[in-house]
């Protein structure tokens, strides 16, 4: 076979660091960069299933994934990113396995309070969604890594935890309700501006470009309001096997689109 011809492996490598640099440089030159993405965090468990490992291991490699994903998502110059990371649909999901997200959870927002990166790159970090299903560890985790960030701008990262487009809309209407109950403000002073600086992303300009990978083709209740003229993005690579070959072509795509909003 090719791949045992002496020097194959090294020559592929070069070949596809190649063609990233040519699709890094070619996505800067455009000027058209996205500033917010968003991000369907989608195939932990089935890439663990397809690996014979346990469902834990991942979301574990998952997790990492991110990591590296943020590392690209700056060096394209992208300043806002929003992830989903677990739905108030996934208290559904085993015990087992929702204790483990949760511990994971727990873990990932006590290291970003302290990590050197996320200090040098100015990153805030926010969680979006209701805290109040979510454990008092990870919420007190959540707490430290939101404090440690507040007063950083040089990126944004908001965290769908314990999230739902809908039960967003509905807390956001009912805010608004209460305002004009107390007189605050009248029925004829509501409109989309006020209503979206009572969601939880308010002050984070709307997705421009929302990627889902694993082959799903749906926004499954992610930032339903914000999302209205998103471009949107679909890879069947599950979340821990995305490569930056697919987040590159993924921008790519966006770029090659005329957005119209709606005209």
């Amino acid at each position: 076979m090719i791949e045992r011809v002496p020097g194959f492996n090294e020559l592929a490598r070069l070949a596809t660091k190649f063609y990233q640099q040519r699709l890094i440089n070619d996505v800067k030159s455009d000027g058209r960069v996205p500033k917010h993405v968003g991000i369907i965090l989608d195939g932990n468990r089935r890439f663990a299933r397809e690996a014979g490992m346990p469902t834990w291991a991942g979301h574990a490699s998952g997790a990492e994934k991110l990591e590296e994903v943020l590392e690209w998502c700056r060096e394209v110059g992208i300043k806002h990113v929003t992830v989903y990371a677990f739905s108030t649909e996934n208290f559904g999901r085993p015990r087992e396995e929702v204790e483990a997200l949760m511990d994971m959870f727990a873990e990932k927002f006590k290291k970003i309070a302290r990590d050197g990166r996320v200090r040098r790159h100015k990153i805030r970090v926010r969680v979006i969604g209701d805290r109040s299903n979510l454990p008092k560890r990870v919420i007190d985790a959540i707490g430290e890594a939101e404090g440690a960030t507040s007063g950083y701008d040089g990126f944004s990262l908001n965290i769908a935890v314990g999230y739902g487009g809908r039960a967003e809309l509905v807390d956001a209407i009912r805010k608004v309700c209460e305002r004009v109950e107390r007189g605050e403000l009248k029925p004829e002073e509501v409109d989309e501006q006020l209503i979206a600086s009572h969601l939880y992303t308010a002050g984070t300009p709307d997705p421009d470009l929302i990627i889902r990978t694993s082959g799903e083709e749906r926004l499954s209740g992610f930032l339903l309001w914000q999302s209205a003229y998103s471009e949107l993005y679909f890879c069947e690579a599950h979340w821990p096997s995305f490569s930056k070959m697919d987040f590159l072509r993924a921008i790519r795509t966006y770029q090659s689109r005329e957005r119209r909003f709606g005209r």
